[in-house]
C-alpha cells in the first residue's frame, strides 16, 4: 500500500506563508482551477463529512498514488482530511498564528500513538491536511456507546495516551487540547492522539522555558491554572488533561462537571470529584492514586509525564502499539 508524501511546491510553501487577510482576498480572486482538480491530480479524492468545528470541516477522502497507474486494481488508502478555509476566518490569530504552529508541528512529529500525517495540499486560499482515518471514532462516541472501561483497557489506552505526551514533551510541545474528542481509535483499537490547533513549542529561540498565556481547548479538561485566567506552564497542564482523560474512561463521567468557571475552579482546588461507588469497589488502589496525581490542582507538585509512566499502576505494563 501506498502511503502519500506531504506535498510541497504548489501545495504549500516551505515555510508556511503567512497570509494576510488582504492577500487571502487578493488570491480569492485568483482562484481559477476547482479544488477538486487540484486534489485530484495529486491522488486525492475527498468524501462525506465526518465533523466540523470552529475554524475546519473534517472530511473523509482517498489516496491513490499517482505513479503507480491507472489499472483500476489499487487499493487506495482510507484517509481523514481537514479542511481549512483561510476567507471564511475572521480570527485573526488563527490565520497568523494557530495554523502556521500547527502544520509545523505536524511535520514534526511521528509516533505510533499520533494520528499520521498523510500530506498538506494549499488550493488558493484552502489548506487541506490529509491524516490516517481512525476508523473506530473518537473516544468520546465510544463511552457514549459502551459505558465506562473496564480497568485493564483504561491501563492500555492511558499507556498509550502517555506515552504519545512523553513523546511530544520531549520534542519540548504541548498540545493543549487533550479531550474525549481528540482522543481517535484505530481499526487496531489503539489510542491516536489528533488535532494539533492549539499545540505549541514550550521554548522560545534560546531555549529558555515559556508560560503560556491562552485559554485554550474546553474548560471542562482545563487546568485550575488555566481557568483561573494565570499564566501557566503547558507541560503541566497536560498532565492535568490526562487525569481528565483517565477518569472519564474508568468512571465514565466528568470528574468536575460544572459550567461557571468560579465554581469549576473551587471545586478543582478543593479535590472535589469522586469516582461512583460501583466503580471504586472494582478498580484498584493503583488506579485512583494515578488519578488523584494527576488531578493535583498544585501546578508545582503535579506529576510530570516521566513519573506518570513510573507509577506502579503502569511499571508491568507491555503495550505493542501498531498502525
Amino acid at each position: 500500500m501506498s502511503t502519500a508524501p506531504v506535498a510541497h511546491g504548489e501545495g504549500i510553501a516551505q515555510p508556511f506563508r503567512r497570509s494576510s487577510r488582504l492577500a487571502i482576498q487578493q488570491q480569492v480572486k485568483k482562484e481559477q482551477i476547482p479544488d477538486a482538480e487540484v486534489l485530484k491530480s495529486r491522488g486525492y479524492l475527498l468524501g462525506r463529512r465526518i465533523a466540523k468545528g470552529t475554524f475546519a470541516t473534517v472530511v473523509r477522502a482517498k489516496y491513490y498514488d499517482p505513479k503507480a497507474g491507472g489499472d483500476g486494481l489499487q487499493t487506495p488508502l482510507d484517509l481523514a482530511c481537514k479542511i481549512v478555509d483561510e476567507s471564511k476566518s475572521k480570527n485573526e490569530d488563527f490565520l497568523e498564528k494557530f495554523l502556521p504552529r500547527e502544520l509545523k508541528i505536524l511535520k514534526r512529529i511521528k509516533h505510533p500513538n499520533i494520528i499520521q500525517l498523510q500530506g498538506i495540499i494549499r488550493s488558493g486560499c484552502r489548506v487541506f491536511i490529509f491524516m490516517r482515518l481512525a476508523e473506530r471514532g473518537d473516544l468520546l462516541s465510544f463511552i457514549r456507546k459502551y459505558g465506562a472501561l473496564p480497568e485493564e483497557q483504561s491501563r492500555i489506552w492511558f499507556h498509550q495516551m502517555a506515552d504519545a505526551i512523553r513523546y511530544l514533551h520531549r520534542l519540548n510541545i504541548a498540545h493543549r487540547d487533550l479531550k474525549c474528542e481528540n482522543v481517535l481509535i484505530s481499526e487496531s483499537m489503539n489510542i491516536k492522539l489528533s488535532d494539533f490547533g492549539f499545540a505549541r513549542t514550550c521554548i522560545d529561540e534560546t531555549g529558555m522555558a515559556v508560560m503560556s498565556q491562552t485559554f485554550c481547548g474546553s474548560a471542562a479538561y482545563a487546568a485550575p491554572e488555566i481557568v483561573s485566567g494565570k499564566a501557566y506552564t503547558p507541560k503541566a497542564a497536560d498532565l492535568w488533561s490526562l487525569g481528565v482523560l483517565l477518569f472519564i474512561m474508568l468512571n465514565g463521567t466528568m470528574p468536575f462537571d460544572e459550567k461557571h468557571l468560579k465554581k469549576l475552579v473551587k471545586m478543582q482546588l478543593a479535590k472535589q470529584f469522586a469516582f461512583r461507588p460501583e466503580v471504586e469497589k472494582v478498580i484498584s488502589l493503583d488506579a485512583i492514586r494515578m488519578v488523584r496525581h494527576l488531578l493535583e490542582p498544585d501546578s508545582n507538585t503535579r506529576i510530570n509525564i516521566g513519573e506518570v509512566l513510573q507509577e506502579r499502576w503502569l511499571e508491568k505494563m507491555v503495550v505493542a502499539n501498531k498502525n
